[in-house]
């Protein structure tokens, strides 16, 4: 059985749920986003979400036994291949991955970096929205929505992370170099590859496809 087992690596607003979402349908494999399951967990009213909630609003990042557990569960579905958005972010949390997929039986994965520089990452974040009911990703000014803040694919009103504001944006992105800046140099003796994000999403594509092996039409 080919086993596809593929991370996307890049700071928030790179554009990792738009290439996932692509590249599922193409590798017939299902896309983790640990942020969805996190927002999932935070519109919960949980004592676990709560937390979450607050450590999110804070521009902190969640905690690595969180987060491994939430992955872990998801991974022991997914024996013929999975692709992660957003995970793994620290070296701890790489090491944890190795282990479980050692314990499965499934090979280690594929590493594609997506670098933004940060200011187009910044704008980028402040613009987008989501429809909470089927996922889809908008932004005010590079993909809008047909109808001002309604979802095209089922008129539900689109949503803004309450934690989409300058300073926590800048905050976490700052948090993410440091926490992450030591993860690029585990991966990087690996399968590792590293795309500019800053085009436009086809060309992130392509060279995302590229460093999978993929044709590229």
């Amino acid at each position: 059985m080919n086993q596809n087992i593929v991370i996307l690596l890049g700071p928030p607003g790179c554009g990792k749920g738009t290439q996932a979402s692509v590249l599922s349908g193409l590798l017939n494999i299902p896309a983790i986003s640990t942020g969805a399951i996190l927002r999932a967990q935070c519109e919960s009213g949980t004592a676990l979400g709560n937390s979450v909630k607050e450590t999110l609003s804070r521009g902190d990042l969640v905690s690595d036994d969180i987060i491994n557990e939430v992955v872990a569960s998801w991974i022991a579905h997914c024996g013929s291949g999975f692709l992660l958005d957003g995970y793994p972010r620290t070296v701890p949390q790489a090491m944890f991955l190795d282990d479980t997929l050692e314990a499965l039986g499934l090979p280690r994965p594929t590493v594609i970096q997506i670098h933004v520089p940060e200011q187009v990452l910044v704008e980028r974040i402040m613009g987008r929205m989501h429809c909470p009911s089927c996922g889809k990703i908008y932004h005010q000014r590079h993909c809008p929505p047909v109808r001002e803040g309604v979802c095209d694919r089922d008129g539900k009103p689109l949503h803004r992370r309450t934690d989409d504001t300058e300073p926590v944006i800048r905050e976490r992105l700052k948090r993410y170099e440091e926490a992450t800046a030591p993860l690029i140099e585990y991966y990087r003796e690996m399968d590792f590859h590293s795309v500019d994000g800053s085009d436009n999403p086809a060309m992130v594509l392509e060279a995302i496809e590229s460093a999978l092996g993929l044709p590229v039409w």
